[in-house]
């Protein structure tokens, strides 16, 4: 009666029920197991593509890292030479300066030793000059004999006359 109602023989379900496990075990080694395989595989390289990805970043940072350490001992470097110049030039003027300002102290003393020695020889011309007039006047008075007045007025000349010169 079950059988007339629900319209199912027992045998009929047993073949149905042994016939789907048939295709399950069968399908399972040629269709899910290789699918399973591919997708392993699959899973594998997008694990090694993450890996490598993360080894890649990794390395990045390093190269970053490393770059930004050159870069800032460039910068040192930079700033060190930019200060030695710096200091190269200072001393260079300094140096310069040095040497014009012992130009100048040598020029100086250089003039002022000409001016002693102009100085001394106007002093010997002048001298030289005294002693002319002096060898002149007495040339005059032991030319001629002079009295008392006559030789007075020689010397009042003779001082006139330097007064005059100087």
């Amino acid at each position: 009666m079950f059988e007339s109602f629900i319209g199912v023989n027992f045998w009929t379900a047993l073949f149905v029920l042994l016939n789907t496990l048939a295709i399950f075990f069968v399908a399972k080694k040629y269709l899910f197991v290789p699918v399973k395989n591919m997708i392993d595989s699959r899973q594998k390289e997008i694990d090694d593509m993450y890996a490598e990805a993360g080894s890649a970043r990794q390395e990045a940072k390093e190269l970053q890292a490393e770059y930004q350490q050159k870069l800032s001992v460039a910068q040192a470097t930079s700033e060190r030479i930019v200060k030695e110049a710096v200091a190269r030039g200072l001393s260079r003027e300094d140096e310069i300066i040095r040497k014009a300002n012992e130009e100048a102290a040598a020029i100086i003393d250089k003039a002022s030793a000409d001016i002693a020695m102009e100085k001394k020889k106007a002093i010997n011309d002048a001298k030289n000059e005294i002693s002319d007039l002096a060898m002149a006047i007495a040339g005059k008075v032991v030319e001629r004999e002079l009295d008392g007045k006559d030789q007075q007025a020689l010397i009042d000349s003779f001082i006139n006359g330097l007064g005059d010169g100087v």
